[in-house]
């Protein structure tokens, strides 16, 4: 009995705390894009503008993110009767933004990110859970 009440406290501990980390990442992850808006970030091999290049650079950023109780507790349930894990896409949308906002924050002065490339991987204590997720963004810098 006492297992399942502490179960419970867990997993309600675990909603109310990562709700909470959850809101104030994506406020900051908000406020940072704004500040960043006007540096271009593109896939494209090649500048918009191959004109006046001074210097070209690559630039990084890379961010874990772990999950929190209530997630795995939820995903584990929809992985058992099958669909789509909602909980983990807000997961991964953040990491993704993050590592993002951290590569144009490496790239202070830059005119434009071009050839960005994300890579993603999950870190896990066994193979039956995801305990956080990885996101690494990379690209070159255009300085001119």
């Amino acid at each position: 009995m006492y297992n399942l009440i502490f179960w419970a406290i867990l997993l309600l501990l675990g909603y109310i705390f990562g709700t909470i980390a959850e809101k104030r990442h994506f406020k900051s992850i908000r406020e940072r894009e704004e500040k960043f808006k006007m540096l271009p970030t593109i896939m494209l091999k090649k500048p918009l503008n191959a004109d006046n290049i001074k210097e070209v650079k690559l630039v990084n950023g890379n961010v874990v993110i772990s999950v929190d109780f209530f997630k795995k507790f939820v995903a584990s349930l929809i992985n058992l009767f099958g669909g789509n894990i909602t909980a983990y896409e807000t997961l991964v949308d953040r990491a993704r933004r993050e590592a993002i906002l951290r590569m144009k924050e490496d790239a202070t002065d830059a005119s434009e990110i071009i050839n960005i490339r994300i890579e993603t991987s999950s870190i896990s204590k066994n193979t039956k859970s995801i305990g956080a997720i990885e996101v690494l963004a990379y690209g070159t810098a255009v300085y001119r």
